[in-house]
């Protein structure tokens, strides 16, 4: 496989920038028999399916996966949509280590190339990374930046990592993939495990978790899909085979505010482009990597050699009161003690009433750095605290992406609310938290006038003040329905937190 040679270095006084704005990534050497023949390889999915190099048949593992990414005919528009800023730097990562191309379609199983995504398991980021194997990979946390969430930092991290995998499993890639998942550990067991029986030990079989035994192939099910979308009821958003971020070296720490009007974009595209970063700047420790698009690299560059040796973040003098701590006025002003004594040359987190402290201070109100990792999280409590919560029991044929389109909201919404992966396959009886807002309940409203019948159960937690009755009229169900469902006789008195099984019309429930 040709390495690429993607990044050229070009220095600055207050920056420097690393890119090849014109280079296309090489065909890569393919070893797959598929009777799928893709010609332009301008777009990066059909080079992807055009150059596959992990052959598996078809088998009933993989099919079910075909079928569950199939019944879901938004999916591949939906994740392709948020690959575009980022697929052109993971293949050509790809392409540097010398790993299969379809590696790339990883991230959608992991993430959904979703780089804010994060499991029950504290992993986050496009690759998923718990903190244990994000630090073996050399990334880091601070205050300021999470590389596990930082696309080119957590992107060369999965591309070392799943490399040294297939060494340790001996070239094959199947036990490489499911060892990213499951761990190296966990798949070295189960192969000494059927030694010991006298059995094969290739992946297919392998006694692994239910999770990892889906793994592999939703992976595999991604390869064969993306050859001919159309046939499995997709579309894929075409991504051009060209850069389309820029990484640009900073030797000073920015307000992403002057970053946002020095380019134009929004400060939800800085995040989008760097959702490493973590609060209202670029870190204190540089030099730092900034991904900006190329179509805004040269404004930046401009408006940064005007600026010239100024500070490209705010300052505050703060004169010290009683009962004051470092930590106090780092809390008051966005910022960290270790940030405030670094500036002010403290030793230590001793501070004396009527002595004056530089802080750095954000250009824009706290609002404003709406991706921020305070905001996304006050975002969520906001959301909770003015929605109504139910339960939703998961039935059969059931899909996030489906959930998602009955109650108007989006998978990363459930994804969030139930800190689930996002390509984790429903098991039907699961239990689901959804949380209903004025807008779902309108859109609720509005298919319940097209005479549509959609029924689900849902799980009932009994409050103070309930009845049968009550709850009865409240989903538009009869009390000998609910007493069914929920084998209860007429004698049964309810207690608060009692959890009742009932099933609804979703549209026609009352749902407020």
């Amino acid at each position: 496989m040709k390495g690429l040679l993607l990044l050229i270095v070009i220095f600055l006084s207050a920056c420097q920038s690393v890119v090849d704005n014109n280079k296309k990534l090489s065909t890569f050497k393919s070893k797959s028999d598929s009777p799928y023949q893709v010609i332009d390889e301008s777009n990066l999915w059909t080079l992807i399916a055009n150059n596959q190099q992990i052959n598996s048949e078809i088998n009933p593992r993989i099919q079910s996966q075909i079928n569950r990414i199939k019944n879901n005919p938004e999916y591949l528009s939906i994740i392709s949509k948020r690959a575009k800023p980022y697929l052109y730097l993971v293949v050509s990562e790809l392409e540097k280590q010398g790993l299969p191309i379809e590696i790339a379609l990883l991230p959608i199983v992991e993430s959904d190339y979703y780089p804010f995504s994060y499991s029950h398991g504290t992993a986050v980021g496009l690759w998923q990374f718990i903190p244990s194997t994000g630090k073996m990979y050399g990334l880091k946390e601070s205050w300021w930046h999470e590389d596990r969430r930082g696309v080119l930092t957590s992107t060369q991290a999965a591309a070392l990592y799943l490399k040294d995998l297939n060494n340790m499993f001996d070239g094959d890639w199947l036990l490489a993939i499911a060892a990213y998942n499951a761990g190296p550990g966990r798949i070295q067991r189960a192969i000494d495990k059927n030694i010991e029986l006298g059995l094969n030990t290739d992946y297919w079989s392998l006694d692994l978790p239910n999770e990892t035994e889906k793994y592999v192939p939703k992976l595999l099910a991604l390869a064969e899909v993306i050859k001919a979308p159309s046939s499995f009821n997709q579309s894929l958003v075409k991504i051009n085979n060209e850069p389309f971020l820029k990484k640009i070296e900073l030797n000073s720490q920015f307000d992403l505010a002057l970053i946002a009007q020095w380019t134009g974009l929004t400060i939800e595209e800085i995040y989008t482009f760097n959702p490493g970063l973590r609060r209202w700047a670029t870190p204190v420790l540089l030099p730092y990597s900034l991904l900006l698009p190329l179509n805004v690299v040269e404004d930046f560059e401009i408006n940064l050699s005007k600026s010239g040796e100024r500070p490209k973040i705010s300052w505050a003098r703060y004169r010290i009161k009683k009962g004051d701590s470092l930590s106090l006025i780092a809390n008051k002003y966005n910022t960290t003690t270790l940030q405030i004594q670094n500036v002010n040359e403290l030793r230590d987190d001793i501070i004396r009433i009527g002595d004056y402290l530089i802080v750095p201070l954000a250009e824009q109100n706290e609002g404003y750095y709406s991706l921020s990792e305070n905001q996304r999280e006050k975002s969520r409590l906001n959301i909770q605290k003015n929605s109504e919560k139910i339960t939703y029991m998961v039935v059969a044929g059931d899909s996030l992406w489906k959930i998602a389109k009955i109650y108007n909201t989006s998978i990363n919404n459930l994804v969030r609310w139930n800190q689930i992966n996002p390509s984790e396959s429903l098991s039907i009886g699961k239990e689901l938290v959804i949380l209903l807002n004025n807008k779902s309940r309108t859109e609720l409203a509005k298919i319940a006038n097209t005479g549509i019948d959609i029924s689900r159960k849902i799980v009932y937690t009994v409050k103070i003040g309930d009845n049968l009755s009550k709850i009865a009229q409240k989903y538009q169900v009869k009390v000998a329905d609910i007493q069914s469902w929920n084998d209860l006789n007429e004698k049964h008195i309810l207690q608060p937190g009692d959890k009742l099984t009932i099933t609804i019309n979703v549209v026609n429930s009352n749902l407020s």
